[in-house]
């Protein structure tokens, strides 16, 4: 058999060595990353102000209308007026039926479609970062050095804070970019108010890391809160405009440890401007308050209501006022153990639960022209897949919308919701984009990308779903060797995440696995995923299981899945590997070092090893604190199985990786030489927690070559 497969690698390396495919054949690692390997796609999918004329956008370049007869191509970036101020059509915006709005370096621009002439509505300074933008108002909020600056139309930008550095922190998002917080500035409807975040770090440990590209090298600390210590502290503020005034949001209700800690969470603006509402967590994330303030005072007008949990609140949405109906909004919660839509009034009583059962809502998109139905991506059909519902509010009635099977990203309607654009994918499908009428039927195909694997050898990928010990299923992708043949015996590579906020198996291209799975079943691996409890999308008690005991039940539903492996006669169960990243690091490890003898191999990058070492807000979450949970933290810690090391384990980490420290590999590490215990270790100096751009074609070298020499 090994002979076998030793004369399988030679030919292939014997035929990339020549340069071409033969005849299908298979991919040369070093065009992994190729872009005609990934499938087209088309962007920017939205409808021009509030007419029924859908425009996109193609390699960025190229700007296209249509309508349901037809469409064309209306500006090309490299002639005409705009290739001065706009790079690309990824972030145009159309503001009325004749005008798109985009950022240019230094402002917001219009461009009139009609008279083909470009005008600069917003003056914004070289240097800015942080960007937010209103395009319909022509206004910005944006950090320089730091600090926070305003500008709306051409008058002169405002700088509004001065303080920015040292610990302190504007602008941003905040608490490790959890609860569904990507930016820290938020805007009202109107722009004239601003509502941001100030984060003091100061009281925070700095934490070292090192610049080794200055001639010497440079100390490049870092503020990081760990599990059970010092946290930073963060305000609310609020600017206005037409006063000129800034006001504090005063979301302390004394000046205690545990309220400067709190969690300000999915801040939203009422639609008429005068109240914000956080949900404000505690830092041990298990109580969570609805919390309206003024924003003219900054006081507490109302806690509307609050949520309790065993284990942990995860708000991860903001509210969702309906339209013209501004004492209404909609609020989703995993209260009833599936995330699920609530309709509230402003007083904090609850008018009904809108959606329930035993699947997730994923977000909501928004409403209907009359504001009685609201759309939302959800899992209702399968955990595989996303597609879009509508709910109406008066009795629940849902709808779906989309009615391709597979998984749908991009939804975009026209004003009257008679018209909508969906974009998905699927195991079948790589890339589609098709106008539907209100009624999801297809009026006409937009885009359809080719299989961008055609001329290879693909390999061939399943999707099933594996008992746990207790019965509960979970879904897992093989994808086989090219050739495969049931008489043979193949090696395996298990490739494994198994935490909270992802999804490995999914109904979209490729069953979401990459190029280099595919390029690793060329070389005659079969590779293995299980979502296993711990994952996303499957229900509060399936992601929660791992609650204060991380490395436990996951651990023993991945190695349900490999016990599976086991059982298949063309799976040589001598010959298996392991490999994952950051969750998947620690995950690899565990199932290295507390199933020894099971996994000949194994690379883990960027691995959580002890999560005291661990920020304060994720580890906390799933852990609590040290202090609250010695057990299961003295449990978790990989540096108590080290005695059980065998075979071969490589262990990657990027030298400026400032989620999971080196700290956790280095004491692995140091552990592993008082033990006696070889390992082997490599380094990214330029990286953070994870490698990208060209480098990862090195990783991928890295991490088959690990496994072909010792696997």
């Amino acid at each position: 058999m090994k002979r076998t497969f030793r004369f399988v690698f030679l030919f292939v390396a014997l035929a990339l060595s020549i340069g071409a495919f033969a005849q299908k054949g298979f991919i040369d690692i070093k065009r992994l990353q190729d872009r005609e390997f990934y499938p087209v796609s088309i962007y920017n999918l939205g409808f021009v102000g509030d007419s029924d004329r859908y425009f996109y956008t193609k390699t960025g370049m190229e700007l296209v209308i249509g309508d349901k007869k037809g469409e064309k191509e209306v500006l090309n970036l490299k002639e005409g007026e705009l290739k001065n101020t706009l790079s690309s059509f990824f972030s145009i915006r159309f503001v009325s039926d004749k005008e798109f709005a985009y950022l240019s370096k230094d402002g917001i621009y219009y461009y009139d479609m009609d008279n083909r002439t470009v005008r600069k509505v917003c003056d914004i300074p070289e240097g800015a970062e942080h960007l937010e933008v209103d395009y319909e108002h022509a206004a910005a909020a944006y950090t320089i050095d730091g600090n926070v600056w305003y500008s709306k139309g051409n008058s002169a930008p405002v700088q509004l804070t001065r303080d920015g550095g040292n610990g302190i922190t504007y602008g941003v998002a905040v608490h490790r970019n959890e609860f569904g917080i990507d930016r820290g500035f938020f805007l009202s409807d109107d722009a004239t108010k601003l509502a941001y975040y100030r984060m003091d770090e100061s009281m925070v440990r700095q934490y070292p890391l090192v610049n080794t590209e200055a001639r010497e090298a440079e100390a490049a600390p870092i503020y990081y809160p760990m599990a059970g210590m010092t946290s930073h502290q963060v305000k609310v503020m609020v600017y206005d405009a037409v006063s000129g005034t800034t006001t504090e949001l005063q979301t302390r209700e004394n000046e205690s440890i545990e309220e400067k800690e709190a969690y300000l969470t999915n801040i939203t603006w009422n639609p008429e401007s005068t109240l914000i509402y956080i949900q404000k967590l505690n830092r041990k994330q298990n109580h969570m308050k609805m919390n309206a303030y003024d924003v003219r005072s900054g006081r507490l007008v109302k806690t509307l209501f609050e949520e309790k949990a065993e284990k942990y609140v995860e708000p991860e949405s903001p509210i969702y006022f309906l339209p013209e109906q501004s004492d209404k909004f909609i609020y989703l919660s995993e209260r009833d153990g599936f995330n699920h839509a609530y309709l509230y009034s402003v007083d904090g009583q609850l008018i009904r639960q809108l959606t329930n059962g035993e699947w997730m809502i994923t977000s909501i998109e928004g409403f209907n022209a009359r504001g009685d139905e609201f759309y939302f991506f959800a899992t209702k059909d399968s955990p595989l897949e996303s597609n879009m519902y509508s709910c109406r509010m008066k009795d629940g009635k849902i709808r779906r919308c989309t009615s391709a099977k597979g998984t749908h990203y991009n939804v975009a309607f026209n004003k009257k919701g008679t018209l909508f654009l969906d974009a998905y994918t699927s195991m079948e499908e790589a890339r589609r984009v098709v106008l539907l009428d209100g009624k999801a039927r297809e009026i006409r195909q937009l885009h359809r990308a080719e299989d961008p694997w055609q001329k290879l050898d693909k390999p061939q990928i399943d999707v099933f779903t594996i008992k746990a010990k207790d019965g509960t299923d979970l879904y897992a992708r093989m994808i086989k060797p090219v050739g495969f043949d049931s008489k043979k015996k193949y090696p395996v590579l298990v490739y494994v995440y198994g935490g909270p906020h992802a999804q490995l198996v999914t109904d979209t291209w490729l069953a979401g696995a990459n190029n280099f799975f595919l390029f690793l079943a060329q070389q005659g691996y079969i590779v293995w995923t299980v979502d296993g409890r711990g994952s996303a999308n499957r229900g509060y008690e399936f992601e929660s299981a791992i609650w204060r005991n991380c490395g436990s039940i996951e651990v023993s539903d991945q190695m349900d899945g490999v016990n599976y492996l086991k059982s298949l006669p063309y799976v040589d169960s001598e010959r298996i590997g392991v490999d994952g990243w950051s969750y998947g690091g620690f995950m690899t490890i565990s199932l290295k070092l507390k199933n020894p003898g099971v996994f000949k191999t194994a690379t883990a990058g960027g691995p959580v090893i002890d999560w005291k070492w661990y920020e304060v807000m994720y580890g906390e979450r799933y852990m609590s604190s040290p202090k609250d949970n010695p057990e299961g933290y003295e449990k978790s810690s990989l540096l108590n199985y080290v005695d059980n090391l065998e075979g071969k384990l490589l262990i990657i980490h990027g030298a400026q990786d400032n989620t999971v420290v080196m700290q956790h590999s280095l004491e692995f590490i140091k552990r592993c030489i008082k033990k006696g215990k070889q390992v082997d270790y490599f380094i990214y100096p330029d990286h953070e927690h994870n490698v990208i751009g060209k480098d990862r074609i090195h990783l991928y070298e890295k991490i088959y070559e690990y496994h072909k020499a010792n696997l």
